[in-house]
């Protein structure tokens, strides 16, 4: 009996690695992409474009942990969660996003060119302060979709993805 367990455990963990593997490639894809994108096709990213970048690079990190050996199974799995909240993160900022370049959410002011201030000088000073890069305008899109609605649509995917293979239970003989 003992040996069937271990067999067990041992399968699971390969299944988890693997899982890890997917994520650390698909986070890479994803991440080079969004930075081929902007230095070979010249989108300038804007702030929250930036802030969709940061789960991803954390995804490569926590699952090329995950696909080191030795490990116990339990922390193997642990860092499979992570990797599944790190992705839902991504996706929920790239709904954000998408929504605030469809122009069904406000953006933050900080990035769609809404300049304010009590004073003409202070609202001068603060257009001259405004970024380039304006949150609210898509620079590219496909089939309608901009990068930001690709990204929610993918990370989402890859959360739910890693969301199962961390809490799927490792499967018996005969079942």
């Amino acid at each position: 009996m003992q040996n069937f367990n271990t067999a067990i455990l041992i399968q699971a963990a390969l299944n988890i690695q693997v899982a890890h593997a997917i994520c650390k490639i698909a986070a890479t894809f994803l991440l080079g992409g969004a930075i081929a994108m902007q230095f070979l096709a010249d989108l300038a990213p804007c702030p929250l474009c930036l802030t969709q970048r940061w789960p991803h690079a954390a995804v490569i990190i926590i699952s090329g942990m995950g696909c080191l050996a030795p490990m116990p199974f339990q922390i193997r799995r642990a860092l499979l969660g992570l990797t599944a909240l790190a992705f839902a993160i991504t996706a929920g900022v790239g709904f954000y996003h998408a929504g605030v370049e469809y122009g069904l959410i406000a953006g933050p002011n900080s990035c769609t060119g809404l300049a304010t201030g009590e004073t003409l000088e202070e609202l001068r000073r603060n257009l001259m302060n405004a970024p380039v890069v304006r949150c609210d305008e898509a620079p590219w899109s496909l089939f309608g979709i901009s990068l930001a609605g690709y990204n929610f649509l993918a990370s989402g995917a890859l959360a739910a993805f890693a969301a199962y293979a961390a809490l799927r239970r490792p499967k018996r003989a005969g079942t």
